[in-house]
């Protein structure tokens, strides 16, 4: 066991990873307004981009570039702030590539351009292999395996991917495979997702997970880049366009320990987004944020602990079925199956109830709030009422498919000169 550590750390070693951080999210709706979705905040203290780049970090990949496009501001900041403590001198480096028309005119047209507008930096730092992620799901992997069976599979690509239910699998790259995991089809975003075989409930999908040999990384790119009506991106057309010539595998993502499919997660919806967060609460959470074996790392402002006042028949502070971040203050409120993030404070009376409310938020004495997601410096008055009354709700905030009410400062008229 200890050699083949030692193989896995020497392949993660040479390899680059690029996470695309540049994605709005735009069915975030209006959490994804002031900044990319990579950058929203998650699990109460961390950021969504904090996932690809602690498991990076975990898997012994020290080389890393991040690439941005729609409103970074937060998101490199956030980057600045929690992943400085690589050294330059070993070099090792988390490096923001903000789309800065290097090669081309025109700012990052997809995936794969955005990629291909910085292969001199990527020929600079000379890796073996290129593992590129997207930065925008939650889930904790070791990527040595993926990238070790990439090798001794002589791949020319591997596919990180996961079985989704069939509902939902219009939303991804879903492929075919034949035995021995050798992909055969790849159709991106599919109006009607082949089933895998033997089960029509579910589909095989792409986690947004490459690994290339960076030889054959930018052979590809630089033909992508010729063809006039690509839309230069790696579900549309790197991928479909290998599949035939060339050798590319699907590596399934499990759970070593439970035996199961890996915990991965999608928040690029409302209802994902406040359904994953909540799903942190649970007395066994499928994602255990308090791994040490597996630390979630992120810039962590220094906060006081979190704090619940009053113990008196009319004015009860406490919190049941929740996570409460540092520096809250739950000022004879009650809070149940919710998350606060740091800085919120919850007034006297207060109901809080299956909600996400993100940092610095200030929830005033009898307001009632369920069901909802309150974004950053949102102030919410004496008395409001979220969720009780959505048709009411859907005339002022947005109101999801499943009947998340969400509200930013914007929706109540309150002007936020933070970034977010």
């Amino acid at each position: 066991m200890a050699s083949a550590r030692r193989f896995v750390s020497r392949l993660t070693g040479t390899t680059l990873a690029l996470i695309l951080a540049g994605g709005r999210g735009s069915r975030l709706m209006d959490l994804t307004d002031w900044r990319a979705k990579p950058g929203v905040p998650f699990g109460g203290k961390f950021r969504i981009i904090d996932f690809p780049l602690s498991n990076c970090i975990n898997s012994g990949i020290r080389q890393i570039g991040v690439l941005t496009q729609y409103k970074a501001h937060s998101l490199i900041k956030h980057i600045q702030q929690g992943w400085s403590f690589l050294r330059a001198e070993v070099d090792e480096f988390v490096e923001i590539l903000p789309a800065q028309q290097r090669t081309e005119p025109t700012w990052y047209a997809g995936t794969a351009d955005a990629i291909y507008q910085n292969l001199d930096i990527i020929r600079s730092h000379d890796p073996e292999y290129v593992l590129v992620l997207a930065g925008d799901h939650i889930y904790k992997m070791d990527y040595g395996p993926m990238i070790a069976f990439h090798v001794e599979e002589n791949a020319d690509l591997t596919v990180g991917c996961i079985e989704v239910p069939i509902r939902e699998a219009s939303s991804f790259g879903v492929m075919k495979v034949v035995e021995g995991g050798q992909i055969i089809r790849f159709d991106e975003k599919p109006e009607h997702p082949e089933h895998i075989p033997g089960n029509d409930e579910l589909a095989l999908a792409s986690m947004g997970i490459y690994v290339f040999n960076t030889g054959f990384l930018f052979e590809q790119l630089i033909k992508d880049h010729d063809v006039k009506d690509s839309m230069h991106d790696f579900g549309h057309n790197i991928i479909p366009s290998v599949i035939d010539k060339y050798r590319v595998m699907a590596y399934p993502f499990r759970d070593v320990q439970r035996q199961q499919k890996g915990y991965w997660r999608d928040v690029g919806t409302v209802d994902a987004f406040w359904q994953a967060n909540l799903e942190l609460t649970d007395a066994v959470p499928d994602l255990n944020l308090y791994d040490t074996d597996w630390p979630i790392w992120t810039y962590q402002e220094q906060l006081p602990p979190a704090k619940f006042i009053y113990d008196e028949e009319d004015r009860l502070g406490f919190a049941v079925n929740s996570m409460i971040s540092g520096g809250c203050i739950v000022t004879g409120g009650i809070v149940r199956h919710s998350l606060l993030f740091s800085n919120v404070r919850v007034g006297s009376n207060a109901r809080i109830n299956d909600s996400v409310v993100l940092p610095d938020v200030n929830i005033e004495r009898g307001c009632r709030i369920q069901r909802a997601v309150i974004d950053k410096y949102c102030h919410l008055p004496e008395g409001t009422i979220i969720g009780e009354d959505l048709a009411e709700d859907a005339k002022r905030y947005y109101v999801s498919p499943g009947g998340v009410v969400l509200v930013t400062p914007e929706m109540l008229h309150q002007e936020v000169h933070h970034v977010r």
